[in-house]
């Protein structure tokens, strides 16, 4: 069997899913969408050479030229969308008429309930639909999950995850390998957690502590936002605790939370001398290049850590999660992880392992099959019990 895939956005995590794609999904063809003809064009030549024979195709396209969009979903089995979140609705719309299914990276959760109003189109017309899906809040929420099977009776789940470069620069000791808006997004607002029952909302940049991650040693865990998602209401009445925090090299926070602090995250207009400025983009104007770059070598790390009884006895869970750049294809941990958990999904929605329907992206498939996949793509993680 073999399957047709579209990609919508061909940078660096597109490029990431299609390779897996390519590779593990049994890609008879995929189409490399892009604005730029020039950003699509790089991305099918670097697939194509890395798997060995031609199975990536260029395709200009702008996304919001629904007739166009729906003309590149024809025949397609499973759809990535890789753009920005705030297309993701009118993709999912487009997706259900032409019978496509669709895995996106999210990036919105109010964007993600949206698209899961549209659950029985999704199955009368017999697609699947999952959101949210990479690294965080994917793969990081797979991993809680993972952890709250392996206990017969789970009480607390708690996740730390990043991004990080091999080597920190001072003063930011931080390296952007996404889009630098989602990086202040994720920074800002609150986050939604489980505690002593009940949702919590808790603010960003609140609740420091020092986490030990062998081999990078002591890091910054605080709170940030977005990395939830739906997973905080599915596991509601289920457990007394689910929480998410960031990691980062000592520094990152102090520096940070004094940028928020000032308001640089703010997207309302301001006066100065009579002009108005939006802080968020000049300070993203003035952030860019010096925590964004082309090429880094990166490591992420991911911890889950579930509390509860098993066999009767008290028990506590850790599983670790170490990956980082790959000399070998060029790709980035951060591209690996991001992008290879959609194309896992998107394998199995092409497989008919995840039936019709809109689902949370922590519902549509069992956590094991997807650390299972995980592994067969050489990322290592360990379990340990305490």
């Amino acid at each position: 069997m073999s399957y047709q895939y579209v990609v919508l956005g061909s940078g660096r995590q597109g490029t990431a899913a299609a390779f897996d794609l390519a590779k593990f999904g049994q890609a008879s063809r995929i189409l490399m969408a892009d604005a730029s003809r020039e950003v699509a064009s790089r991305a099918v030549e670097r697939i194509n050479s890395l798997i060995g024979h031609d199975v990536a195709e260029t395709v200009q396209l702008d996304v919001t030229d629904t007739d166009r969009l729906m003309h590149v979903l024809d025949g397609a089995d499973v759809v990535l969308s890789a753009v920005p979140y705030y297309f993701n609705l009118e993709i999912t719309k487009a997706c259900i008429k032409m019978g496509a299914s669709l895995c996106d990276m999210g990036g919105n959760t109010e964007v993600v309930w949206a698209q899961l109003e549209f659950d029985e189109a999704a199955r009368q017309a017999g697609v699947s639909v999952v959101p949210d899906c990479g690294m965080g809040p994917g793969l990081i929420n797979t991993m809680g999950v993972y952890v709250i099977d392996l206990l017969d009776t789970p009480r607390e789940v708690y996740l730390y995850d990043a991004g990080l470069p091999k080597e920190p620069t001072p003063p930011w000791n931080y390296l952007c390998t996404f889009h630098l808006n989602g990086l202040t997004n994720e920074y800002d607002g609150e986050a939604t957690f489980i505690r002593d029952g009940k949702i919590t909302m808790v603010p960003t940049f609140t609740e420091v502590e020092m986490v030990d991650f062998p081999p990078l040693g002591q890091l910054e865990a605080f709170v940030i936002s977005g990395s939830m998602s739906t997973t905080a209401d599915s596991h509601l009445g289920k457990l007394q605790r689910y929480e998410n925090k960031v990691l980062r090299y000592p520094g990152h926070y102090q520096t940070f939370e004094a940028y928020k602090r000032l308001g640089l995250f703010s997207e309302e207009p301001v006066q100065i001398d009579g002009h108005e400025v939006v802080p968020r983009d000049f300070y993203h104007q003035l952030l860019d290049g010096k925590i964004t770059t082309d090429e880094v070598e990166d490591v992420c790390v991911m911890r889950a850590i579930g509390i509860g009884e098993k066999d009767g006895r008290q028990a506590k869970v850790v599983v670790n999660l170490l990956d980082g750049f790959d000399p070998k294809t060029g790709f980035t941990g951060m591209e690996r992880l991001t992008g290879w958990h959609c194309a896992i999904m998107m394998e199995f929605q092409a497989a008919g392992k995840i039936g019709p329907g809109a689902h949370r992206m922590e519902q549509a498939v069992s956590a094991s099959d997807v650390m299972e996949a995980v592994c067969q793509r050489g990322i290592e993680f360990s379990v340990n019990w305490e």
